[in-house]
């Protein structure tokens, strides 16, 4: 590596992003997905476009695995505790038995229809399997659907990764395979580490952050970042799943109410777009079109198989229990959606040198680009015409908290959304705790200290000053408020 290769290395990749970022912008206004776009720049690159040659899976392993760190990472700061509560033993059995549900339908699938051996085939049934997170939270968040449902598939996409992931590795082995019971066992001690691991660091390192001023708001997305690393590597490195263990650490410390919480998940959304961005193009680099050709009619079929009997028998079996009406088992099956972490996935029989490893490789990415296709773009139509489709959803109250070390207290700003039941109330009428007030309103460009007979109105930002003690009360009082309106107490939204 010299000067002038790190210079043109640059050169490309500000290149790459700019492209990138026209494609985010493609992607929104058409409703294409956006990794098929960035797994266009890839192949446009490579051997069949523009004659860069890339052949690594090792490295591309390794980088995707990074990639889908940062990815979950992202997610879990970003999933609302109070949304998937409610789901987490669905998602869980949904993530787990729905997995192996979906793993053995899709083998069968794949060995009767495409006349594969049964090894490729539960190799790509394990392969397909899992719903992609990047993909998930990217669509779901752009379809207003009831937070139920948003919950339920954001908690499933976020924990399926980790037995997938297990199940892959063991059949992508040239060795005899381990008894199925050795396998369950294996996949339950993993689980079992990365939960406990996830929840140990998430906790710590909440309780950490949330005492210890740091010098500078800069600081604390990259110590969130740290941690949620922290929790990959200690569960990977004590033989459980770290994927579990990131995600759980992740959606801990993103409802923790950290100080400067949006500027955490800012920087967390913008790592995941250059994670997702790189993964994306580095395996479109990695596929030669010329060669895949006779891997399309298998992937098809294969795919049919996945979408159209394996996702909602998964569904129908695990909903069981838990009564969901038949409508969301609906949208819970066409929103399986796949994208990098298949592909990804498949790249590990690729370094293991697994007989077929390049056909499994081929099916798998022709799969993923024509069924993301079918099912990302229909996603919204689906859920209309379902009738689970929910327009009047509101934003959350936006807040952010800021320490003020040596004058022990906080700095609380708050910007209201539309739909905010605070809109309308009259300071006096919000009733902060004693210790708290708010100092500063800031109303389309122009700022104002108020009494308290002014009155909320849409699109406003408050600055709340708070001492130490009444900080996580003030919080609360905020919530209810946005949540209740002034009579948030007597309607049983407390604070």
């Amino acid at each position: 590596m010299t000067v002038d290769r790190l210079n043109l290395l640059l050169l490309v990749f500000a290149a790459i992003m700019i492209v990138a970022m026209a494609a985010v912008r493609l992607s929104t206004r058409t409703g294409l997905p956006s990794l098929l776009l960035y797994l266009g720049i890839g192949i446009a690159m490579g051997q069949d476009g523009l004659g860069v040659r890339f052949d690594n899976a090792a490295l591309t392993q390794v980088l995707g695995y990074a990639a889908l760190v940062v990815i979950l990472a992202e997610g879990g700061l970003g999933t609302k505790w109070q949304d998937i509560r409610p789901s987490l033993p669905a998602a869980s059995m949904l993530a787990t038995v729905g997995v192996g549900v979906s793993v053995l339908v899709t083998a069968l699938g794949a060995h009767w229809l495409v006349g594969l051996d049964w090894r490729l085939s539960l190799l790509i049934g394990a392969v397909v399997s899992s719903t992609d997170a990047a993909a998930v939270f990217s669509v779901l968040r752009r379809v207003p659907l009831p937070r139920r449902v948003t919950g339920l598939l954001e908690a499933e996409s976020g924990f399926n990764d980790a037995p997938v992931v297990i199940l892959v590795v063991a059949f992508a082995t040239t060795e005899p395979l381990e008894p199925w019971y050795v396998m369950l066992g294996t996949i339950v001690v993993e689980l079992a580490i990365g939960l406990v691991v996830g929840l140990a660091v998430g906790r710590l390192g909440a309780l950490g952050l949330r005492h210890v001023a740091l010098p500078a708001s800069g600081l604390y997305p990259i110590a969130v970042l740290a941690l949620v690393v922290l929790a990959y590597a200690g569960g990977a490195l004590l033989h459980g799943s770290g994927f579990l263990a990131v995600y759980v650490a992740a959606v801990i410390l993103g409802n923790a109410r950290l100080p400067h919480g949006p500027a955490v998940r800012g920087f967390a959304d913008g790592l995941a777009w250059v994670a997702q961005i790189g993964m994306f193009v580095l395996l479109g680099l990695l596929v030669t079109p010329h060669t895949m050709r006779d891997a399309l009619l298998p992937a098809i079929v294969v795919g049919l198989v996945l979408v159209f009997v394996a996702r909602p028998l998964s569904v129908l079996l695990t909903a069981i229990p838990f009564r969901i009406p038949f409508r969301e088992q609906a949208l819970l099956s066409w929103a399986g959606l796949r994208g990098a972490v298949p592909i990804v996935l498949a790249t590990i029989p690729l370094v293991a040198d697994v007989p077929g490893a390049r056909n499994v490789f081929n099916v798998v990415f022709l799969l993923v680009v024509v069924f993301t296709l079918l099912q990302g773009p229909t996603l919204p139509w689906v859920a209309k015409h379902l009738k689970l489709s929910d327009s009047s959803l509101g934003e959350d109250l936006g807040l952010e908290s800021a320490p003020l070390e040596k004058l022990h207290g906080h700095l609380l700003s708050v910007a209201l959304p539309e739909g905010s039941r605070m809109v309308g109330v009259e300071i006096g009428e919000l009733r902060l705790p004693r210790g708290s007030a708010v100092t500063l309103i800031v109303r389309e460009g122009t700022s104002f200290v108020p009494d308290r007979a002014t009155v909320l109105a849409p699109g406003d930002e408050l600055l709340v000053v708070t001492t130490d003690q009444v900080r996580d009360a003030a919080e609360r009082r905020l919530r209810a408020v946005d949540q209740g309106g002034k009579l948030a107490d007597w309607l049983g939204t407390r604070a």
